[in-house]
C-alpha cells in the first residue's frame, strides 16, 4: 500500500492540523480541513518554538518566516522574590552552534502555516463544528453539530485539541492556569529582548515576560483556577499591586492594561488518551496528549506528531498498521515529557512550600554544575529522548537561519 493516495479529513485548524495538511498534501493525499469558526484563527498569546518544532518548520520551508515574525530567545531566566537566580536554561549549552528558541505570538505561527495551506490550494471547510464521527462502509464520516455529515473519508485525523469531541474525556484539570495578554515592547525598560524572564514568589506566584517579535511581548501571571472569581472581584488595581511587589520593573507594562478583559485566563490540563488510534481515526497533538506548559512543549509536540503521521503514512502496510506506527514513533517521547512536566510543574505552580525550596536550594545549583546546563537545555529544547533522530529529522541550521540564507540542500519531506 506504499504510495496509495488517501482521502483524508483533518478536524481542526490548529498547529497540528495545518502542519499535517501540508505534509500529507505533499505526499499526494487529498486533504480537507474542517474548522468550526467562520474564519480560521488561533487562540492564545505567546509560545516558544523549540528546536524540535523548528526542525519540522524547516522541513516545511517555514523556519525563515517564523524567525522573521518571532524573536530569538537565548535563555530562560527565572529569579525568586529575593532576586536569586533559580532557573537559567541557555540554548547555547546545546551542541548545535548558534542554537536559540523563538518566542512568537500564536497568531504569527498560525499565519505562517495557514498561508502555506492556502497557497497549496488545500480545501478548508469553515463553520463546521465537529460533534463526532461514525464508521461507514469504506471509510469514516465526520458528524457536525448541526446534524450534517461530511463525505466519506479514508481517514480522519483529530487535531481538535484539549476539548476534542472525537475522543472520550480523559485526564484531569490542574489546579493552576495563567492570565495572558500581549503588549507593546516598551521603548525604555529593564527587559532583555533575548530572554524569557520570570519571577517567582515560592511557587504560588509567577509573572513572566516573553518577547514574541514585531515589537510585542506576552505577559503572563500564574493563577489558581479557583481564585479567578476572587481576582475579578478584587479589581485590576489590586492585581497590578501584586505584580509590582513581585517584579517592580513590570510597572511600565501594567500601564498598558486598562481593562480586565484584556487578560485571558487559560487553565491547564494533564491528559493522555489511552488509545489514540481507532479504525480510520487517529488523534494527535493535544487531542492525544496535553500537559502544563512549564516546559514550553505544546505546539512543538503537535508539530512532531504531524511529522510522525506523514512518515508512517509514507511507509508500508495496511492503513491501520501505519497509523499504529505513527503513534509508536512518538509514544516514548510523549510519555517522557508527560512525566517530566508532571515532575517539574509543582516547582513553579504549587501552594506547597517544599517544591519551591527544592527548586531554589537544590535543583538550581545542580543545573550550574558539570553537565547540568546541557541537560537543562536538552529538557527545555524538547530534545530529551532524541525525538528528531527517530523521525529522520535533523537539528535546524541556526547559523543559516540567523543569516537569512537558504538551505544548501533540500530538506526531505516524507513522501
Amino acid at each position: 500500500m506504499v504510495g496509495q493516495q488517501l482521502d483524508i479529513a483533518i478536524a481542526g485548524c490548529g498547529m497540528a492540523g495545518l502542519a499535517s495538511a501540508l505534509l500529507l498534501h505533499r505526499q499526494g493525499h487529498r486533504v480537507t480541513l474542517y474548522e468550526r469558526f467562520d474564519q480560521p484563527r488561533p487562540l492564545g498569546s505567546g509560545l516558544m518554538v523549540q528546536p524540535t518544532g523548528l526542525a519540522v518548520l524547516d522541513g516545511l520551508g517555514l523556519a525563515g518566516r517564523v524567525l522573521r515574525d518571532g524573536a530569538p530567545v537565548s535563555r530562560l531566566l527565572g529569579r525568586n522574590a529575593a532576586g536569586r537566580v533559580v532557573l537559567d536554561a541557555r540554548y547555547g549549552d546545546l551542541s548545535q552552534p548558534g542554537a536559540f528558541g523563538i518566542g512568537i505570538h500564536r497568531a504569527s505561527l498560525f499565519s505562517a502555516l495557514y498561508d502555506a495551506v492556502l497557497a497549496q490550494g488545500i480545501a478548508v471547510r469553515t463553520s463546521c463544528e465537529v460533534a463526532g464521527s461514525k464508521l461507514t462502509e469504506g471509510g469514516r464520516r465526520i458528524v457536525f453539530a448541526d446534524g450534517g455529515t461530511s463525505p466519506v473519508h479514508d481517514l480522519v485525523v483529530d487535531t481538535l485539541g484539549l476539548h476534542t469531541t472525537l475522543a472520550p474525556p480523559t485526564g484531569k484539570w490542574l489546579d493552576y492556569g495563567a492570565l495572558w495578554t500581549t503588549l507593546d515592547w516598551p521603548e525604555e525598560s529593564a527587559f532583555d529582548a533575548t530572554l524569557l524572564e520570570q519571577r517567582y514568589r515560592a511557587a504560588r506566584q509567577m509573572v513572566g515576560v516573553l518577547p514574541v517579535g514585531r515589537g510585542r511581548l506576552a505577559l503572563f501571571w500564574s493563577l489558581r483556577a479557583d481564585a479567578l472569581d476572587g481576582w475579578k472581584a478584587a479589581g485590576l488595581a489590586a492585581w497590578k499591586d501584586e505584580v509590582r511587589r513581585l517584579w517592580p520593573e513590570c510597572a511600565v507594562l501594567l500601564d498598558q492594561i486598562r481593562d480586565p478583559q484584556e487578560l485571558t485566563f487559560a487553565r491547564y490540563a494533564h491528559r493522555t488518551l489511552p488509545r489514540p488510534v481507532d479504525d480510520r481515526l487517529i488523534h494527535i497533538g493535544d487531542s492525544w496528549h496535553s500537559a502544563s506548559p512549564q516546559l514550553g512543549q505544546g505546539a512543538n509536540m503537535a508539530l512532531l506528531d504531524a511529522w510522525a503521521l506523514s512518515v508512517a503514512l509514507g511507509g508500508e502496510g495496511t492503513l491501520q498498521a501505519r497509523l499504529e506506527r505513527a503513534i509508536a514513533l512518538r509514544r516514548g517521547h510523549v510519555k517522557l515529557y508527560q512525566w517530566l512536566t508532571a515532575l517539574f510543574t509543582p516547582l513553579y505552580q504549587s501552594d506547597a512550600a517544599l517544591p519551591a525550596l527544592l527548586r531554589d536550594r537544590l535543583l538550581a545549583p545542580l543545573s550550574r554544575v558539570g553537565p547540568g546546563g546541557a541537560v537543562q537545555a536538552l529538557l527545555v529544547g524538547g530534545l530529551a529522548g532524541a525525538p528528531l533522530r527517530r523521525l529522520g529529522l535533523e537539528m535546524p541550521d541556526y547559523v543559516r537561519l540567523a543569516e537569512g540564507t537558504q538551505p544548501s540542500v533540500t530538506v526531505a519531506v516524507p513522501a
